[in-house]
């Protein structure tokens, strides 16, 4: 009996599930997709009155969500500079996954980031009127470009399908991009950082916003570095939980446990470095340039929604907790220990991603002001689902269709007892 066409389409040598569970499984999360297509049009059509923000809260969930999305997808651009620039070639198992990580993280950062524009038939102007003196008009230019660098990486493993790759032309292409692939990826590297940078800095230089402002280096503030590397402490474990979540929906294993434990081993030792110079910023601003404009510590606190209990919740449990967990061999190697220190990192970065926006705004700057609550919209909350979504859309397509882990099989094959 020949085998369906569908199979035709798998990469050589790996089994998928039947395609009327794969539909059925694509059809939900379209059906979510769609659900956050709907709420991006009316606001399209209403304009931002119909979502949470207002003249105090100009930012809100999208950039949250968006900084979050962005700083998560950063193993992206660090897994590529370890990879090809540093030479690490155990990562050569999972870069084709942090790639399309980056992918849809970036891309789907963008999609949320025309809502917020309020105004998306003029997001031309950010590159045709360049505002030279505006950190967020080098975040513009930087981030398009490097969604441009991810699409460049990205199409090598696409024309790698099993189908496409029997084209002479698309194959030779294909290989001749590999080669390559050092300078995009270093090219990557250099603009993720500065528009990682230039995110963070850009709450650094809001001198009227004393829970965000911050001295610094020559023209870049503190946050300017810190956002880098959060990011960077955080993208190699996001990526990793990708590739688990993937595990858990195949009953296979993709990649090895010991690629895995290196990357949140590189994950722990730059969130240990991103805390270290975290935790003496906190202090400085604190004990130092608080003082000299007007503030206390307790004053930058406000009852339970914006309490110290987040601040305590972002630098240690979701912070110092998991650094140890992932720099400590013993603790690294369990299982239950090492994905719950991934979560925990990921949590952390998305909440210092949460505080430094909204609680920033929230805060009151001026005698009369008092602390302002900030309640995201429906049409807020179902366009950042939709971006997980398009997600799941995303890398499910590309583990059916395209040779994602080039460690599948051989981890896969009979009497192979290594652990997932």
């Amino acid at each position: 009996m020949a085998k369906p066409i569908d199979h035709e389409l798998f990469p050589e040598g790996v089994e998928r599930c039947a395609l009327s569970k794969f539909l059925v499984w694509m059809a939900f999360w379209t059906v979510v997709f769609l659900a956050g297509i709907y709420a991006a049009y009316v606001v399209f059509a209403n304009g931002l009155g119909v979502t949470g923000l207002n003249n105090y809260f100009a930012f809100g969930l999208y950039i949250t969500f968006d900084l979050a999305v962005i700083a998560l997808g950063a193993g992206a651009f660090f897994s590529g500079l370890l990879r090809y620039i540093l030479k690490m070639d155990e990562l050569k198992n999972i870069i084709n996954l942090t790639v399309i990580g980056g992918f849809f993280c970036y891309s789907g950062a963008m999609l949320i980031l025309t809502m917020e524009l309020g105004q998306p038939l003029r997001s031309w102007f950010g590159f045709w009127h360049a505002n030279v003196h505006s950190m967020l008009t080098e975040v513009i230019f930087c981030i398009s470009c490097y969604l441009g660098v991810l699409i460049i990486e990205f199409l090598p493993n696409i024309l790698e399908q099993r189908q496409l790759n029997r084209i002479a032309f698309l194959r030779h292409f294909a290989h001749n991009m590999h080669v390559f692939m050092p300078l995009f990826a270093g090219l990557g590297a250099f603009l993720s950082t500065f528009h990682q940078g230039s995110l963070g800095g850009m709450y650094g230089v809001m001198f009227a916003r004393p829970f965000a402002f911050r001295e610094g280096f020559f023209i870049w503030p503190w946050t300017f570095f810190l956002f880098v590397m959060s990011a960077a402490a955080s993208g190699p474990c996001f990526s990793v939980l990708i590739v688990k979540c993937v595990e858990l929906c195949s009953g296979k294993k993709m990649v090895s446990w010991k690629i895995k434990q290196l990357m949140g081993k590189i994950s722990g030792a730059m969130l240990a470095l991103y805390l270290f110079f975290k935790l003496i910023d906190t202090y400085d601003w604190a004990v130092n340039l608080l003082p000299t404009l007007g503030f206390t510590f307790d004053q930058m606190f406000y009852g339970i929604i914006y309490g110290k209990w987040l601040f305590w919740l972002e630098l240690f449990v979701l912070g110092v907790i998991p650094a140890v967990i992932l720099l400590t061999p013993r603790w690294r190697n369990t299982p239950f220990l090492f994905w719950s220190a991934c979560i925990m990192n990921c949590l952390g970065i998305s909440l210092n991603r949460y505080t430094i926006t909204v609680q920033a705004l929230a805060a009151p700057v001026m005698p009369f002001d008092t602390w302002q609550i900030y309640v995201p919209a429906w049409t807020e909350i179902l366009p950042s689902v939709m971006v997980i979504a398009y997600g799941v859309l995303i890398v499910s397509l590309a583990y059916r269709y395209l040779p994602v882990f080039p460690q599948e099989i051989q981890l896969n094959a009979p009497g192979n007892k290594e652990a997932a």
